[in-house]
């Protein structure tokens, strides 16, 4: 599972230096966003080296701009061309690989993926004796696969195949990969899940995922300054980011080596990867996409997983965010020393991407100031209508009124506040605190559902005699259930 707070700030980010020219041309409407973010002081404040951002509206990049230096070894000016190791922004890149590749029929993700496992054979136990994992459940984390993340390797490593990965050879695992519940019951993130995806593409293709993802996506939406091959492999990117540590310091060759490519080891640009979300924008629209369909937009994007899911995931993306009362497909990336966020919207064309060249003390509290201030720059809103709402009973309040384990976001470390302050039903979240810097009102909708403000599920309430019983969540076409804890 991802660790709480990590998760929470997992999505702001920017940084400075003096602005360099790229092929994006700034429209003179958004000069402002420079002007506003003061990213100059937070990069030196925070240590951070290099910092790359890129907005959009509307179906298109309005602003793009490189702040501070590849390496502050050799103090290199990041540019627009400058690739950054995005690490699991990598699994929603393989989810629609695969999606493309079941869609001309060249695999099923229904099927079991044992069934195009060449190297290694999927262990058992009895979590797998009545479901068999598929595709679909490793790709929206409902496999019930151990092995969250893995460790980067450097030149003059002894580096592992994913065969020796999946097999638990590796200095953060001493066991194979095991399932810890049956597949399709519960989510638990698992990075070693998308191993197993790798490698069914590369034994059912007899290619390196890193050509299959050129071919069919990376090629087709000219994302020239991405790749998924490695440092250590010829045809990589020459125009890159080292990465850093808390102090300022290149890491070792300051180019990771992730083995582990279908979970983390994609390296991109913020402007390739807002042309990917852009595609995606587009195909959920069913207009001006060109490579990815509406179809496989739709699919790629949809809610698929609630239960324990941290708000909601779906097959790569990640569902749990909802700014401004907008639908956002998201994903954030953070390795050691480097990572970045992108986020979309499901509707509006409307989004930005982060990625920073920094290690996490660094990254997270320049993430979190500049996400929020540039949210509210953006002026980006969803407004509930009046006609939706209706007044909330008095008694329905009083009963609402308590201190609960967080039914939100589910994480047990987490607890969730609801206060009666002059009429207006308060959330009070961490998350809230993390992501927008306040809390967020309940809203009670003539439907009988309840809205949060900027949080994306819609809820149901149920109540005994000693006060909240039950959540319901609901998202797209499904739902979970959710036992209420109160706390003292």
């Amino acid at each position: 599972m991802i660790k709480v707070i990590n998760f929470l700030l997992l999505a702001i980010l920017i940084s400075s230096c003096k602005p360099n020219e790229n092929e994006f041309a700034k429209k003179e409407d958004f000069a402002f966003i420079t002007d506003s973010l003061n990213v100059d002081t937070l990069l030196v404040n925070n240590k951070l080296a290099g910092f790359s951002l890129t907005v959009f509206e509307d179906y298109s990049v309005v602003y793009s701009n490189q702040f501070g230096v590849r390496s502050f070894e050799t103090d290199e000016k990041i540019d627009e061309n400058t690739a950054f190791s995005t690490a699991s922004i990598s699994k929603p890149v393989t989810a629609l690989l695969c999606h493309i590749l079941a869609e001309k029929e060249l695999i099923d993700l229904d099927e079991p993926i044992e069934n195009y496992l060449k190297r290694w054979s999927l262990p058992e136990n009895e979590h797998t004796e009545n479901t068999k994992p598929t595709w679909k459940h490793l790709m929206n984390h409902t496999a019930g696969t151990s092995q969250h993340g893995f460790a980067d390797f450097y030149e003059g490593d002894t580096i592992p195949s994913i065969k020796q990965s999946l097999l638990g050879q590796l200095p953060r695992y001493n066991q194979e990969i095991e399932f810890l519940f049956e597949p399709g019951t519960s989510w638990q993130y698992s990075g070693g899940g998308y191993v197993i995806i790798q490698m069914a593409l590369e034994d059912t293709f007899q290619e390196p995922i890193s050509e299959l993802a050129r071919e069919h996506i990376f090629k087709p939406l000219n994302m020239t300054n991405t790749t998924m091959k490695q440092p250590n492999e010829k045809g990589f990117l020459e125009n890159v980011a080292l990465v850093h540590n808390k102090d300022g310091e290149v890491i070792r060759t300051g180019l990771p080596i992730t083995p582990q490519v279908a979970p983390s080891g994609m390296w991109s640009t913020t402007n390739d990867l807002a042309k990917l979300a852009i595609e995606i924008q587009n195909a959920l629209r069913n207009e001006n996409n060109r490579v990815v369909s509406h179809e496989v937009a739709k699919e790629i994007t949809r809610t698929t997983a609630l239960k324990n899911a941290v708000g909601g995931w779906s097959y790569g993306w990640q569902k749990t965010f909802g700014f401004d009362n907008y639908d956002w497909f998201m994903c954030n990336g953070s390795n050691t020393g480097v990572g970045g966020d992108v986020y979309a919207t499901m509707t509006d064309g409307n989004g930005y991407v982060f990625l920073a060249n920094g290690d996490k003390p660094n990254r997270f509290p320049v993430i979190n100031q500049v996400r929020q201030k540039l949210q509210n720059l953006m002026g980006w809103s969803v407004e509930i209508k009046e006609d939706e709402m209706q007044e909330m009973p008095d008694e329905l309040k009083a009963k609402l009124v308590g201190t609960y384990e967080d039914f939100l976001f589910q994480q047990p470390k987490l607890h969730v506040e609801i206060v009666d302050e002059g009429g207006k039903m308060i959330v009070k979240s961490p998350y809230f605190d993390f992501s927008m810097g306040k809390n967020s009102e309940l809203i009670y909708l003539k439907n009988g559902f309840f809205k949060i403000i900027d949080y994306p599920n819609l809820m149901r309430f149920d109540f005994d005699d000693e006060g909240l019983e039950k959540v319901s969540l609901f998202r797209d076409d499904i739902s979970t259930e959710i036992k209420v804890e109160h706390k003292s």
